[in-house]
């Protein structure tokens, strides 16, 4: 998400037609897609427009969603995840630009949601991460060297396999991210 579409723009269907030389068809789907997942919203005899920027509620919302689920699926990536995904998530941690930080960050949750072997877990995570991926870049939040750090701490529980500590590390990481970016939104 590189936001060339501003927070709460209208957006034509016609005009992406022409753009990207595709009918409307493909368009409106892809619309419908983002729709679902809660980037744009329908607007009666208007058309589509891009999702508001969150506000503190929502965010507030957002990480204690993030806080009930994301400690519980270190716990069980701590379990189960597979050597190999163990590997991968342990291969992406470096700290890099803020643009290759937030892909690197949703990977790394990407990665402990699918190593939780619960594909609704899995699946509701990616779909928050989209909207904490769209909310730091709309800050430029500089939170990489942290985050990293702690990242790492995860990844080392994860890799003992102690459950526990995968658990308390991801719950820390999560408070943490919280509180570094409640800071850029005024009650």
């Amino acid at each position: 998400m590189s936001l060339k579409i501003p927070p709460d723009t209208r957006v034509s269907v016609d005009e992406l037609a022409r753009k990207l030389n595709v009918s409307q068809t493909p368009i409106r789907e892809a619309l419908s897609m983002l729709e679902a997942n809660g980037l744009v919203s329908k607007r009666h005899f208007a058309g589509y427009a891009t999702s508001q920027r969150m506000d503190r509620a929502q965010l507030d919302e957002l990480f204690e969603f993030r806080l009930l689920i994301e400690p519980h699926a270190a716990r069980k990536a701590a379990e189960a995840m597979a050597d190999a995904d163990m590997h991968q998530l342990a291969s992406g941690e470096t700290a890099p630009s803020h643009d290759a930080f937030a892909d690197m960050d949703t990977e790394f949750h990407r990665l402990i949601a699918q190593g939780a072997g619960n594909h609704l877990i899995a699946d509701s995570l990616a779909r928050l991460h989209i909207h904490v991926h769209i909310f730091r870049s709309c800050f430029r939040s500089e939170i990489t060297e942290e985050a990293v750090h702690e990242h790492d701490g995860i990844i080392a529980a994860i890799q003992a396999r102690d459950s526990t500590k995968a658990e308390a590390a991801m719950r820390r990481h999560i408070e943490r991210s919280y509180g570094r970016l409640r800071d850029f939104i005024k009650d």
